[in-house]
């Protein structure tokens, strides 16, 4: 693979995962904003392209026994597991994050006011995120698989209620870049998830569920926003054009 200041982030991250944590050791949001070429990103944040380039290039170089190609899976399997593997991630690890929370807030809090902030924001991501999963169960990856079998088995594929595929993604891409925001927000807040040096074990811990959580999150966004909405839109598009045809 040959990289270019000219590739989109989201399209190579989609083609080779291990460039993810080049862009985000460099705190370079290939998920949310994985639309912006490899360029763009570096000015914003007036980092040397040919250097970041480099550093990439090297992460596709090594090779790796084991790398997940989610590119080549099918999108009905993809839509299963991002539901099995990231949306049960996210339920279970809700209600033991704001245990956890609430805890060192007490405990800290009146020595470190920036917990509450982080508090209020993970709390408000956690009631969101919980509402923009079930939208997604409920509406959207239905119709995602229906496209698939329809694309899979020749068939014609009735017109949803929300007019387009395009309609439903749109609005998830849109709170996608409201918890990317938000988890901005708190890696600035904690120091980029560093705890104070008398912190407890407590504290510890829980810095150390926000980052992980958060990590979980960027690939569970980068899967939805740069591999299954954009095969979901080319599909439709394809079955579309063939029933008009």
């Amino acid at each position: 693979m040959n990289i270019t200041e000219n590739n989109i982030i989201g399209e190579l991250v989609a083609e080779d995962y291990r460039t993810a944590a080049v862009f985000q050791s460099n705190g370079i949001d290939f998920c949310c904003q994985g639309n912006r070429t490899i360029k763009e990103a570096c000015v914003k944040k007036d980092i040397l392209t040919h250097v970041l380039i480099a550093d990439l290039q090297s992460a596709v170089n090594n090779q790796t026994d084991g790398l997940v190609d989610y590119q080549s899976w099918p999108l009905d399997l993809l839509v299963d597991y991002i539901e099995k593997k990231h949306h049960r991630y996210v339920t279970e690890k809700i209600p033991v994050i704001k245990q956890y929370l609430d805890k060192i807030c007490k405990v800290h809090g009146e020595h470190h006011p920036e917990l509450f902030e982080i508090k209020d924001e993970f709390f408000a991501s956690a009631d969101e995120l919980t509402s923009h999963m079930k939208k997604e169960e409920g509406i959207l990856f239905p119709f995602v698989r229906s496209v698939y079998d329809a694309k899979q088995h020749h068939k014609i594929l009735d017109k949803p209620h929300f007019g387009t595929v395009k309609n439903p993604i749109k609005m998830m891409m849109d709170e996608h870049e409201v918890e990317g925001d938000r988890f901005r927000k708190i890696a600035a807040l904690s120091n980029d998830y560093t705890p104070p040096q008398e912190a407890c074990n407590t504290y510890k811990v829980a810095f150390a569920m926000l980052k992980e959580y958060e990590e979980d999150l960027h690939l569970h966004i980068h899967l939805e926003n740069n591999i299954v909405f954009p095969k979901a839109i080319a599909i439709e598009n394809e079955l579309l054009t063939y029933a008009n045809s």
